[in-house]
């Protein structure tokens, strides 16, 4: 798998990446939700380099000009909820893609730090030959990954795999790395070093789908 750490250069995803991770900031829900989809936009961005472009010739008022325009049949599929922020970053760039939801969340069987992946709802397009963005903004153990892409695979074989996420642990990159192939790409903006006892990112940033939407009643 290729991962694109973006953390690896300075930009202004720095401030974006700061402002989520600031226990003060993050309190101010609208802020989280436009600094994770400002930060799906850069990831966007970067990914945009790597696709399939044709050239195309287009009529302006005073004549004509060339112009390279990628050339791929893009779904955005996001994980409910927390995914809808980043996903709309993402759609902010890529007007034409299609677009996929599917609702992952942990369920605790017996307690909270054991926990097994549920997927519940999913709406999709066909994905046979196109090119898949799967996001989720937070990358942990990657189960909710793994497990998202075997509940899509019924709908047929993308030509090309993208994962974008805005903060990862090391372990969850590792994971996705051994259920994913090599040409997959992941695309994201910060890999932490550490998982805690009941599989969150250290430092972190928290619960990103609680400090967009607000806090869920447990199951």
């Amino acid at each position: 798998m290729h991962v694109h750490n973006l953390s690896e250069q300075n930009s202004i995803l720095n401030t974006f990446i700061a402002e989520m991770r600031n226990i003060s900031v993050q309190k101010d829900s609208m802020r989280f939700r436009r600094n994770i989809e400002r930060a799906g936009e850069i990831l966007g961005y970067e990914l945009s380099k790597t696709l399939d472009y044709q050239s195309s010739e287009i009529t302006t008022p005073l004549g004509t000009a060339k112009e390279n325009l990628p050339n791929n049949d893009i779904v955005l599929c996001s994980v409910l909820r927390a995914g809808v922020p980043i996903h709309n970053g993402l759609l902010n760039y890529f007007d034409k893609a299609e677009n996929a939801f599917i609702s992952a969340y942990r369920h605790h069987k017996h307690n909270p730090e054991s926990f097994e992946i549920i997927v519940e709802y999913l709406a999709c397009p066909n994905l046979e030959g196109k090119t898949l963005i799967l996001a989720d903004p937070m990358l942990a153990t990657g189960q909710s990954m793994v497990a998202t892409f075997e509940a899509l695979k019924p709908f047929g074989t993308p030509k090309n795999i993208h994962l974008v996420s805005v903060i990862g642990a090391k372990a969850g990159v590792d994971y996705l790395s051994k259920h994913f192939t090599k040409d997959t790409h992941l695309w994201i903006a910060a890999i932490d070093d550490t998982l805690n006892d009941r599989g969150y990112i250290v430092p972190g940033l928290g619960d990103a789908g609680d400090l967009a939407f607000g806090e869920k009643l447990q199951h």
